[in-house]
């Protein structure tokens, strides 16, 4: 099984180069009127860009746990808790007919 370790923009939002409506709004403004005015992002917008750099930087799978498991299914040592397993295929289909007879 292979992991795609890529991560989507954050709830399918298009990305942008960095800067926000208003400041391509002010950028617009300033060519049209000829103004050489400084145009600052809000100390927020600035934060919520840190955040989604943060974000994108930030690994999807924990490699090391990833790792660790494969060493103990090489070893023998990983044991799939059947019963476990079972139910959370009874659960996933539970809730997969629940969704179905609510739609109708």
């Amino acid at each position: 099984m292979k992991i795609d370790n890529s991560v989507k923009s954050a709830g399918g939002l298009p990305s942008n180069d960095g800067r926000t409506r208003a400041s391509k709004d002010a950028t617009k403004s300033q060519a049209s009127n000829g103004d050489t005015d400084k145009v600052e992002i809000s100390s927020l917008s600035s934060r919520l860009q840190h955040m989604e750099e943060t974000i994108a930087g930030t690994p999807v799978v924990d490699s090391a746990k990833v790792d660790e498991i494969k060493q103990a299914m090489s070893e023998g040592r990983f044991k799939v808790d059947t019963g476990k397993v079972a139910d959370g295929l009874i659960e996933s289909v539970r809730q997969m007919l629940s969704t179905q007879t609510g739609k109708a």
